[in-house]
């Protein structure tokens, strides 16, 4: 588009106030977009971090916000954005989104990036049959109220929230060095269980730093008997909100903590205004997807899209739950990884997980 001119602005430039504010405003605004998460990616790994900026007649268009993200023995690639599911361009028109990874691409050569990874969500209203196998986000709309919200689920759903209120665990809202840990312990032992290497908890302070000095996210807790044994991570932007890590314990799964976890979590976000949740990724018909799918949430096909270092090379083939090779060896890793001491799997973990960018 000849009307548009492009600019790079780093992770501290000014104008990312501003960007913010857009990010915020704008219907398909995602609170990995905003300027903390890329800010969290270059302090806890070290990745820097910019957004390329469309504007037209001086007046800001559009933006893609990119991380370069090291890989080993090979050149970084610029992703937007790693670590979550959803980044890519935003902006007033499909036109601009368009011409702002296509400068993206341009650009490559010159930083000798091994090639762009743009992480974008798919139009919606995708018959099921398009959807199966593939990777979706899962969006539910939240009503003005907690008690409409608890009204709006059906009497099993709502009998199983009421079961783990019975069954004597409670929730909270929790902010502070106390909470992460809290949270942290959950979270590790979690990952531990599924046999994934666990982010660094310095990501979650930087998290903490850049994120929570501005309102944006808040930690609900699941307690029993005063034990944290439930945690959620929720991420907020306007009126939308995300929920990148959520965990609970497996030894008191039978009571329930994660169904009083995700319905405290709406809960709160009902009341803070929000009328958007988004559930985070699953794969279309497996488990977490009917999970957050008794909840209300609807799927949303994610649209990744790869391009090699000189900007060729589009791919743009579904997200999917993978094969090959890879997958068949997951199962002997996820295994041993699992039988490590959880010392050893906080503290190798995070070495590896800054090369995982999912």
């Amino acid at each position: 588009m000849n009307d548009l001119t492009f600019s790079y602005l780093d992770n501290d430039a000014p104008a990312n106030t501003a960007l913010d504010a857009f990010v915020r405003a704008h219907p398909e605004g995602n609170a990995y977009q905003l300027a903390g998460w890329r800010r969290a990616v270059a302090d806890a790994y070290g990745y820097p971090g910019k957004v390329l900026v469309a504007r037209r007649a001086g007046e800001l268009a559009g933006m893609l916000p990119l991380c370069a993200v090291a890989r080993p023995l090979g050149r970084p690639r610029w992703i937007s954005l790693p670590f979550c599911d959803l980044g890519g361009a935003l902006s007033d028109s499909s036109a601009v989104n368009d011409a702002l990874a296509a400068r993206a691409r341009q650009d490559l050569a010159a930083t000798r990036a091994a090639g762009l990874e743009l992480r974008g969500s798919a139009a919606g209203g995708q018959d099921d049959a398009a959807l199966a196998g593939r990777k979706v986000r899962m969006v539910l709309t939240l009503p003005e109220s907690a008690a409409a919200l608890m009204q709006s689920y059906p009497p099993k759903l709502r009998s199983q929230v009421r079961k783990a209120e019975k069954n004597g665990l409670t929730a909270e809202l929790a902010s502070g060095p106390a909470a992460i840990d809290a949270f942290y312990d959950v979270y590790s032992r979690n990952m531990r269980r599924l046999g994934s290497p666990p982010h660094s908890r310095a990501w979650f302070d930087a998290m903490e730093r850049h994120y929570g000095a501005g309102g944006d996210m808040f930690i609900m807790l699941v307690r029993h008997e005063g034990k944290a044994v439930g945690a959620g991570w929720v991420l907020l932007c306007g009126d939308k909100a995300v929920i990148p890590w959520a965990s609970t314990l497996a030894d008191y799964n039978a009571l329930a903590p994660n169904m009083l976890l995700y319905w405290a979590i709406q809960s709160q976000l009902c009341e803070r205004g929000v009328r958007q949740f988004d559930f985070g990724r699953s794969t279309f018909g497996e488990g977490t997807y009917k999970f957050k799918k008794q909840w209300g949430a609807l799927p949303v096909a994610l649209d990744w899209r790869e391009w090699d270092g000189q900007g060729m090379a589009p791919t743009a083939a579904p997200v999917t739950a993978g094969g090959g090779a890879a997958a068949s060896l997951r199962p002997l890793i996820e295994s041993a990884w699992q039988r490590l001491p959880l010392a050893v799997t906080n503290s190798l973990g995070p070495r590896l997980r800054r090369y995982i960018t999912l």
